[in-house]
């Protein structure tokens, strides 16, 4: 198998696949390219641009400005993490509330917005050594990636762990509104008709319920090195 692969980690919300699938990258000194966080970037784009009102999307307007769009990752200075950037500015902290969280999914099912997305990130990866995470990456973006991952988790484990995390940042939510969001966001991105989230035939699944995320990262190297 040659040296430079494409690595695709799929996997439902929550389930940690943007944490493992960085110190993956950097653990095979690989670039690491959080897809979930590109459809979070045109989300809050659609909301800085008043395309977002009272959960009702103006997908017209929103086609119309795709081309405005421009997402990509750096490091931050200040964290030394990659951090998303959406038209040159920092946006990492924003993409990340519930705010987001809960107009992602009806985003993300937009068939123009998941063909722009996914021309970016082939481009990004087309020339291998690449983590990439997200729904639909074994399955549409790299149909052909030389390893394929598909990380599962029950919703309620995974709306724990996002409660935390909000917790943590000191975000008033409730148990029950995290765990209302994973199950929407779960049924969406299982049922939309353009791309849906599934488990790519030859992609070998990983149930991380009683894992933390050392022992998924462990896991996950270990079929890496058994595959590769």
């Amino acid at each position: 198998m040659k040296g430079d692969l494409i690595i695709a980690i799929d996997g439902f919300s929550s389930t940690g696949k943007s944490s493992m699938s960085k110190i993956i990258a950097k653990n095979l000194n690989y670039t690491h390219i959080d897809s979930g966080a590109m459809y979070r970037a045109v989300t809050l784009y659609a909301f800085q641009k008043g395309f977002i009102n009272n959960k009702k999307i103006d997908v017209n307007s929103l086609i119309d400005h795709l081309i405005d769009i421009k997402i990509s990752f750096k490091k931050n200075d200040q964290t030394l993490k990659n951090h998303t950037y959406l038209n040159g500015i920092d946006v990492e902290q924003e993409i990340r509330s519930m705010e987001i969280s809960n107009m992602v999914s009806p985003i993300s099912e937009i068939p123009a917005v998941r063909d722009y997305c996914v021309h970016l990130q082939q481009e990004m990866g087309k020339n291998g050594g690449i983590v990439m995470d997200g729904r639909d990456i074994g399955t549409t973006v790299f149909p052909n990636a030389d390893i394929k991952i598909f990380i599962t988790a029950s919703p309620e484990i995974r709306a724990k762990r996002r409660f935390l995390e909000y917790q943590q940042q000191g975000k008033k939510i409730s148990m029950d509104e995290v765990l209302k969001n994973v199950k929407e966001r779960d049924y969406i991105d299982s049922n939309r008709d353009y791309s849906p989230l599934r488990k790519a035939d030859d992609a070998i699944e990983v149930d991380n319920s009683e894992l933390n995320l050392d022992q998924t990262v462990d896991k996950v190297m270990s079929l890496i090195k058994e595959l590769k």
